[in-house]
């Protein structure tokens, strides 16, 4: 895809990210540069994340959306598919990618694995290891989350 065909799908995806205000995401490109975005998330109302809202930047390369964006987060996260640089392990951002995902789906993806992560595939073994302790498990995200 050029240039102007990636901007104008990702104008199009912009246009219905606002316009269906979906709770607990929201996405943004970073000026004029339709290729690079901040994102918002905010953790559920039940899980280890409870008030807690995190921002993530994606890159959208020159061929989207036949190749992934790249999405990290910016602000900490301590969770077993996240590490200290804020990578994601996510399949649909990896191997599951397909063209019909969007960024309200890329966003709405993140935020559902903040409370089902995949202990199978961790990035942070601490955090993996924790999961099954909850208790532990929230007390040391609140820390982490309250430290920056």
């Amino acid at each position: 895809m050029a240039d102007g065909q990636v901007a104008k799908r990702l104008q199009s995806e912009l246009m219905n990210l606002m316009m269906e205000g979906v709770p607990g995401v929201s996405a943004f490109p970073d000026g004029d540069n339709y290729t690079q975005w901040t994102g918002t998330i905010h953790g559920s109302d039940v899980g280890p994340y409870k008030g807690m809202k995190f921002q993530l930047s994606l890159v959208f390369p020159k061929d989207y959306p036949y190749s992934a964006p790249t999405v990290k987060f910016m602000t900490g996260c301590f969770h077993p598919n996240v590490d200290m640089s804020g990578n994601i392990c996510l399949d649909i951002l990896k191997d599951k990618w397909s063209a019909t995902y969007t960024v309200k789906s890329i966003l709405l993806s993140i935020q559902s694995l903040l409370d089902e992560p995949n202990n199978d595939s961790p990035l942070n073994n601490q955090a993996a290891s924790l999961w099954s302790q909850q208790e532990e498990y929230k007390r040391l995200v609140a820390k982490k989350y309250a430290e920056g």
